[in-house]
């Protein structure tokens, strides 16, 4: 089975180790990729269908049926901001369609701030050689598009 994990903002894909924390830069998390947002208030929507296992106004994991979960993680050390310019739309639980609204916020607030809003997508317990870009690397990448595919 392979799984098309949606990118959850819009904006320039790139690849997780461009991400200025090693945590995610090194993939301790998992394997991912992450994308450079766009510079505006946007909503943040669902990469895959499944239930909200993980909710905090920075960050998010929704698993899949098959038990596949997906990390979003909007920006670096944002959990310092306490919630600040971030609004849930779900609750803890939920069941989510890929592409529904989960949060909204501003990546430009966040840099402004002094944060690094770009935005890691992991797929937790993966293996790296599962994963395949499906975005425009270099280009640009609507919200609710393809991501990457991840092989189950």
């Amino acid at each position: 089975m392979t799984l098309s994990v949606q990118s959850p903002v819009s904006g320039r894909p790139v690849s997780l180790d461009q991400v200025p924390d090693p945590v995610f830069a090194q993939a301790m998390v998992g394997p991912g990729f992450a994308v450079e947002p766009d510079r505006e208030a946007a909503d943040v929507l669902s990469p895959i269908t499944g239930t909200i296992v993980t909710l905090h106004p920075h960050a998010f994991v929704v698993a899949g049926a098959d038990g596949g979960a997906v990390l979003v993680h909007l920006g670096i050390d944002t959990v310092k901001r306490k919630g600040e310019g971030f609004t849930a739309h779900v609750e803890k639980g939920d069941a989510v369609e890929a592409g529904q609204r989960v949060v909204t916020w501003n990546p430009a607030e966040v840099e402004a701030a002094g944060y690094a809003p770009i935005c890691p997508v992991v797929a937790l317990e993966a293996d790296p050689s599962a994963l395949s870009p499906t975005a425009p690397w270099g280009g640009h990448v609507d919200a609710g598009e393809p991501l990457f595919t991840w092989d189950r």
